[in-house]
């Protein structure tokens, strides 16, 4: 009798898990070897490449593309900047993980009130919805440009990459990372396609990556160089990092967790420094093209697209950007969707049926792209995709600052608390991110 009730409560378990399925039951799934150094290394790689998606999206596309064409390689240094503050931030999502057992939406609900959480919870939602929207749109323009599908009939399409997602997760957690790095790949090989013919002028490449005074003081400069943040230094991606970080099996012990943090953290700051290279690939040629031959307004693009071949001379100029944009849209689907798993279940302890939990955000994200596509057509999506990485740059901060708190607290981190030279860095990077923030709000809502 009592082994009938265990084995239906089995049954019921399982039918509970089948019925919404969560990330964490991938925690420890993936085998670390016990000897080797580079066995072990390449066992941790993975999960750093599946957050730097986050930093090469569409919304990274519209703000390199604008800032390029406008201002040549000025920005450059903003992009610099922000991929040394992403690799700051990520390091320590990977620490609150893998020291704590804890991802950190999982660490809000444990530490603050109710009311708090449920904050937390609406501001990261947004900021995942402003993300969704960015994918939306730069997947929707990506299939116009290479099949002539309309851009409402594209965004409505972008909804069936759910089922994709779905049935990855279904096969393994390696299989997601391996499809990852070959998007990855993909648009790093087209870039370098586009570097290579848009012969770029090194000295004043060089140059841009020197912080300069004028990026704060022009205000529509400073707009898209916190759009540029925005869409490098993601918040849902410090949600994301510190969850699939646990997806290794590494030792449950002191030792075991420094060396996984320590693989975790090369791991990361690898794909990141990936990520730059694309990021600034995308500005560099917008500067070496258009803002060389005088199209400083190049902000859209499908006039980026339209442009590529006839400046540049090669006939697949054009093809290997539509084909980087593609690939761009469905890995960030891929990280978003898995965002959105952790926050909800982190934050509100809430699981969904995936299909369902994504039906919901990229609903929130679908409907603002149609209106704009439908009234502006594809006139619209360079300000729209512009405005989604402003947001996420609005509310990075409320993911940074727990970030840092929980990471700097003893009690939480025990051996692995930050040092104080850590701390103290971390806390300038955490009021840096906030005073820019404060800044662009008072240009754009005072300035006469």
């Amino acid at each position: 009798m009592a082994e009938t009730r265990v084995e239906a409560g089995r049954d019921l378990g399982w039918r509970r898990a089948r019925a919404a399925p969560s990330l964490r039951e991938v925690y420890r799934s993936v085998p670390v070897p016990r000897f080797g150094w580079w066995r072990r290394a390449l066992a941790f790689a993975g999960p750093g490449y599946l957050v730097a998606v986050g930093y090469m999206d569409p919304g990274n596309w519209a703000t390199s593309l604008a800032g390029g064409s406008a201002y040549g390689y000025t920005l450059l240094s903003v992009i610099l900047i922000s991929n040394f503050l992403a690799i700051l931030l990520q390091a320590l999502a990977v620490k609150l993980g893998i020291a704590t057992g804890r991802d950190l939406a999982q660490a809000v609900r444990d530490h603050y009130s109710p009311k708090v959480v449920v904050f937390h919870w609406v501001i990261c939602e947004l900021a995942i919805a402003a993300l969704d929207l960015a994918e939306v749109i730069g997947s929707a323009i990506a299939l116009n440009l290479l099949f002539h599908i309309p851009l409402t009939f594209g965004v409505l399409l972008t909804g069936l990459d759910v089922l994709i997602v779905l049935a990855l997760q279904n096969r393994g957690f390696r299989l997601v990372e391996a499809l990852v790095v070959t998007l990855i790949a993909t648009i790093a090989g087209c870039f370098l396609f586009e570097l290579i013919l848009s012969r770029p002028d090194v000295g004043p490449m060089l140059r841009g990556f020197i912080p300069a005074a004028v990026v704060v003081k022009d205000r529509q400069m400073l707009y898209i160089a916190m759009a540029t943040l925005g869409a490098t230094v993601m918040p849902h991606n410090l949600y994301l990092h510190s969850s699939i970080v646990q997806t290794r099996r590494y030792e449950q012990t002191s030792t075991g967790k420094r060396e996984a943090i320590r693989f975790a953290i090369v791991d990361s700051t690898v794909a990141l420094m990936g990520a730059l290279f694309i990021n600034a690939a995308i500005l560099v040629m917008a500067a070496a093209v258009f803002f060389r031959s005088g199209h400083t307004d190049v902000a859209e693009i499908q006039d980026a697209y339209k442009l590529l071949t006839p400046l540049l001379g090669g006939t697949g100029a054009s093809l290997a950007f539509a084909v980087a944009l593609l690939a761009s849209g469905q890995n960030s689907t891929l990280t978003g969707t898995l965002a959105g798993q952790i926050t909800m279940e982190g934050f509100l302890h809430i699981r969904l049926r995936p299909w369902l939990r994504r039906l919901i955000t990229r609903s929130l994200a679908i409907t603002p792209a149609i209106i704009v596509t439908f009234m502006f057509g594809e006139h619209g999506t360079a300000r729209l995709l512009i405005l989604s990485q402003v947001i996420l740059g609005m509310q990075l901060s409320f993911a940074v600052f727990p970030l840092v708190a929980f990471t700097s607290e003893k009690a939480k981190m025990g051996e692995f608390v930050n040092a104080p030279w850590l701390k103290w860095l971390s806390w300038g990077v955490a009021y840096l991110i906030a005073a820019l923030n404060v800044w662009l709000l008072s240009q754009v809502f005072f300035a006469h």
